[in-house]
């Protein structure tokens, strides 16, 4: 690929210089062509003038094709993905742009060409809350037309769940319903999701880019971009920096007549290069429990294989068990019974409720080597705890709220693996391989005047001691009010004396409490919040942020419930009008939950 003769006649440079451009020019492919010519354009426009010499006119710059990239995104993960695609596809030359499904809607988003979705699925099959709007907008009726729209969907979730990737499912199957044309085939990803989304990302972008045009077209190279508006960090950028972490105080809140078991755990993040926010999380990496690892090394026949024993340990996970699992274990053994139960939704999801690994393995028992057993497992994924704290406040520590899950289930004890780890197998001195977890879509508001409303029962209320600390510490004059529920007065108060502390002192302006067990008929803080509906309307039609925290199943929804019942009796508004105005306050970042 060679210069024309003529063109290295005329060009201003010495005979030397000339034979280096000729010999690096003569073996460079296309391509190699296309991003000199960018990488050159681009170191031009860095350096600015030149003070010797004319400048040279500007060759015109080429049309950018557009993309759009729309994330639905819970945990971060899919906001983290977008913006990695987003480079990708930069660097590829198209005018990208990126969309929050939070903050547009179907309308908007058909105009804009191309289309890349990643969305992930929330709990049994939701979308992630922040993409309500914009889900039900898509499946709606009056959905519009997507015809002559060119799209992918890359769908994340979680095989433990029976609806895995639902979410994506959907979408993608709709936007194919209303005319959209699919580039590429839907791509579902369980929780090691990192090298196949990769790969989604660069075959899709092959697939749209277009076809290099050697005469107009320029890769830009941004020397000294300022960052846009809407981006988001990358997947690099938001993945986790995983630290040591001592702990140094573990301390039994709930006394030992309560029915849980709650711990406050203290961590220092000195030297650890770790920083985070009130209403972020700390990510652990657990250990199974040892005599768990014990059943199934002994159910494979592994009970003496020393690595094997190391990597379930810390490696796998074997508690969740999925259909996936099922199905190969079936397919392995060869038992008739086990694959007539995995070939079976209905029976399969029976199996699997309150099952672990341990339960297939002893269903159809065989020998495994090593590959085959930890073939068999997914990764252990590190378990999230809001942070119960404020850095200014502890000194830079984290503090975390929590609960011991044990139960039993098919005759069998279980245990939950971080808390139990923390609970029963962890103590002062030890060390935690930690990581922070940001969640930009909860936190206090800017405008430290502004009023707060915080509900959050059991461990759900961690991020508002938090909260709380971060008000006092900046002499935030705004109004904080909590809802607050647990079992037994006595028993489950947690940071009882903090609480009272601070309603003394006026930081926290209003504390509702709701004990299930201190009454014959319990009573849950969605009934105090309906109990309080007339001044709890008025904190919320004066600007309120409201923050919700804790269990999603049932807790999340009959708050949303209760607010809604709230927002209708205040308000005058029909149910219709009150979930709109639920709706909107969500939107605009003023109703945000943390759920799990």
């Amino acid at each position: 690929m060679a210069p024309p003769p003529a063109a290295l006649a005329a060009a201003p440079f010495a005979e030397d210089q000339l034979a280096l451009i000729e010999r690096l020019l003569r073996d460079a492919s296309p391509e190699q062509v296309q991003w000199l010519s960018g990488y050159l354009a681009g170191f031009q426009a860095a350096a600015g003038p030149r003070a010797a010499g004319p400048a040279l006119p500007a060759a015109p710059a080429a049309p950018r094709p557009p993309l759009t990239i729309l994330y639905a995104t819970e945990s971060g993960n899919a906001e983290a993905l977008a913006g990695t695609a987003r480079k990708a596809a930069q660097r590829l030359g198209f005018a990208v742009k990126l969309r929050d499904m939070a903050d547009t809607t179907p309308a908007e988003v058909v105009k804009t060409g191309p289309l890349l979705v990643i969305a992930s699925t929330w709990g049994e099959g939701d979308p992630p809350q922040r993409a309500e709007a914009f889900y039900a907008g898509l499946l709606g009726a009056d959905a519009p037309a997507f015809a002559g729209v060119r799209f992918a969907v890359l769908a994340l979730g979680d095989r433990a769940y029976a609806n895995f990737c639902e979410t994506g499912r959907r979408i993608d199957a709709r936007l194919a319903e209303l005319g959209a044309e699919r580039v590429a085939p839907l791509a579902e990803c369980d929780l090691d999701y990192a090298a196949p989304a990769r790969a989604w990302t660069e075959t899709v972008l092959a697939t749209l880019a277009p076809e290099p045009d050697a005469g107009a077209a320029v890769i830009r190279v941004d020397f000294a971009r300022t960052p846009a508006a809407d981006e988001v960090p990358d997947a690099e950028a938001l993945g986790p920096r995983v630290a040591e972490a001592e702990i140094t105080e573990r301390v039994l809140l709930s006394s030992s007549r309560s029915t849980a078991e709650t711990w406050h755990v203290e961590l220092a993040l000195d030297g650890t290069g770790l920083t985070y926010e009130p209403g972020e999380a700390i990510g652990i990496a657990p250990r199974n429990d040892p005599a768990l690892v014990d059943a199934v090394l002994a159910a494979t026949g592994l009970t003496d294989d020393a690595p094997t024993r190391a990597a379930l340990t810390t490696r796998y996970d074997i508690t969740t068990l999925t259909a996936a699992q099922v199905a190969a274990h079936a397919a392995r053994t060869g038992d008739a019974a086990l694959a007539g139960l995995a070939a079976d939704p209905a029976r399969v999801a029976a199996f699997l409720r309150d099952r672990q690994v341990i339960d297939l393995l002893e269903a159809a028992p065989t020998r495994l080597n090593p590959a085959e057993l930890t073939g068999l497992l997914r990764p252990l994924p590190p378990r999230l705890y809001s942070v119960a704290s404020a850095p200014e406040a502890v000194d830079g520590a984290a503090h975390l709220l929590v609960a011991a899950v044990r139960w039993q289930s098919h005759g069998r004890g279980r245990s939950g693996v971080a808390s139990v780890d923390l609970a029963d197998r962890r103590s002062a001195g030890d060390r935690l391989s930690v990581h922070v977890k940001p969640n930009p879509h909860f936190r206090l508001p800017e405008d430290p005047d502004r009023p707060i409303v915080m509900i959050g029962p059991g461990t759900g209320v961690a991020p508002f001691r938090g909260f709380l600390q971060r008000r006092e510490a900046a002499g935030a004059r705004g109004r904080n009010w909590l809802f607050f529920g647990a079992r037994q007065f006595t028993h489950d108060f947690l940071y009882q004396l903090e609480w009272q502390d601070w309603l003394a002192s006026g930081v926290l302006t209003r504390m509702d409490v709701a004990f299930s067990r201190d009454q014959p008929d319990k009573i849950y803080v969605q009934q105090r919040m309906w109990e309080a509906r007339a001044e709890l309307w008025r904190w919320l039609d004066d600007g309120a942020v409201i923050y919700v925290c804790g269990d999603a199943k049932a807790m999340a929804r009959d708050v949303h419930a209760s607010l809604l019942a709230v927002i209708a009796a205040g308000s005058g508004r029909d149910a219709d009008g009150a979930a709109a105005w639920l709706r909107a306050a969500q939107q605009d970042g003023r109703y945000k939950r943390d759920v799990y």
